[in-house]
């Protein structure tokens, strides 16, 4: 039994947000205190929480863990062991590993490494299309009994339409959601930097909002004509979250995330052609980076997610047109998040929505994001005043790209809990479980 005591406990699926303790037992939320007490007669482990935010365990709906195939860049141990750090007890993680996840042989393989070895619970998302090819569709009904959270080619568009549609009218048969990597490669092209000013100057190729924001049309057309669930990933343009407010507004099951370097970072870090400023969609400009926060601010975008993508030096320290898309994320998403509640607009309520119950509700996530009795003891005690830098030398993932890498941070996950046992702890006489 463990006893989370005296923190401003913050549960926006039951309506709570009150200084109180959580009674955790048996890998289950037992019971709610008010205030500052313990049960009677209490025995069992506790937590200090006073002065800091107790909250369900984050749930991120988007990390690439590499595991199988690509493990010298991350693998499911030490991806999990980063989401721990950055207060995630749960992660979705996609597709384009070697094998494919769209056999479910890999799927199995994902979901027991795992439960034998992670640090956070991992849900496979499986491929909406064989290899990622986007010529076939995979075998769903396999792979959802396989234990597939969801579908898709993330990494990839699925460019092919009627291949979308097909999809989308498939997984209806089992309450799933297709997650879509919104881009017209015909589009995009050979670009590799928001199509603009800074890129124009810098001599690189552009890839225009257009891209993102013609497949994000299509997909929610799609979606009126099947009746299917989409989810579009990382949303980066003004335009792309018009859309989707659009869609929102008609009643159709379409819902949307945007991760934390679109509301933080604009393409002017592409000076100096800073690789770790690379990334599929591309860093885009002040106006859509302000149109991501509007959406976030009134509801429009429904979840943060990390869009958690490990890559070696040795692909990113080249030339900027051929270094890989992508940059880490999870050990930094929570205090660049916190940074969405200076001027009041985003409550602390509503950013545990948008990073623990919504993500939990999107994916159907039984007894994740939200700390009502009964549902999984998964939480997160948070110090939102901790003040600390964000070192290469202190990342707990693999790989270290990120353009964040030397910022002062305000915010920060000291006690990560998973089903009940202590994940990661920055606390004083907390130690994490073996």
């Amino acid at each position: 039994m463990l006893l989370i005591k005296g923190g401003r406990v913050i549960d926006p699926a039951s309506g709570r947000d009150e200084t109180g303790s959580v009674i955790l037992e048996d890998g289950k939320v037992r019971d709610f205190l008010p205030g500052n007490q313990a049960p009677k007669g209490f025995q069992g482990r506790t937590i200090d929480a006073s002065g800091k935010w107790v909250l369900p365990g984050l749930v991120d709906m988007h990390v690439h863990l590499r595991d199988p195939g690509f493990e010298w860049k991350e693998d499911i141990v030490t991806g999990t062991r980063a989401a721990a750090a950055g207060g995630f007890t749960s992660v979705a993680c996609m597709a384009n590993t070697k094998p494919v996840n769209d056999h479910p042989e890999v799927t199995r393989y994902i979901r027991l490494k795992g439960k034998r070895e992670g640090f956070a619970d991992v849900f496979p998302v499986a491929a909406v299309s064989k290899g990622l090819e986007g010529k076939e569709m995979s075998d769903y009904a396999e792979l959802a009994e396989a234990g597939a959270a969801a579908f898709s080619d993330d990494g990839k568009p699925v460019a092919d339409s009627l291949l979308m549609r097909r999809a989308l009218e498939y997984v209806k048969a089992f309450d799933l959601t297709i997650l879509s990597h919104a881009e017209d490669p015909s589009l995009s092209a050979e670009g590799a930097a928001h199509e603009g000013w800074t890129a124009h100057r810098l001599g690189i190729p552009g890839i225009p909002a257009a891209s993102e924001e013609v497949a994000i049309a299509r997909d929610i057309l799609l979606a009126k004509q099947t009746g299917g669930k989409i989810h579009i990933q990382h949303i980066s343009t003004k335009v792309g979250v018009a859309l989707l407010r659009m869609a929102k507004k008609s009643g159709l099951r379409v819902t949307g995330e945007t991760a934390p370097h679109y509301f933080t970072l604009t393409d002017a870090l592409l000076e100096g052609y800073n690789t770790n400023a690379k990334m599929n969609p591309p860093l885009r400009g002040e106006e859509d980076r302000m149109a991501i926060l509007e959406g976030l601010n009134d509801g429009t975008i429904d979840a943060i997610a990390t869009d958690h993508a490990p890559h070696d030096d040795y692909v990113k320290r080249c030339e900027f047109i051929a270094a890989a898309n992508g940059i880490i994320g999870l050990e930094t998403a929570l205090p660049l998040s916190l940074v969405l509640l200076a001027g009041g607009k985003v409550t602390p309520s509503r950013l545990v929505e948008l990073l623990s119950a919504n993500p939990a509700g999107i994916l159907k996530l039984a007894g994740k994001g939200t700390l009502r009795k009964g549902a999984d003891a998964d939480v997160v005690v948070v110090d939102p005043e901790a003040e600390w830098e964000y070192r290469r030398e202190d990342v707990l993932s693999k790989s270290k790209n990120s353009p964040f890498l030397g910022w002062k941070l305000k915010g920060r996950a000291v006690a990560t809990i998973l089903g009940g046992r202590v994940t990661h702890s920055l606390l004083t006489g907390v130690a994490a479980d073996a």
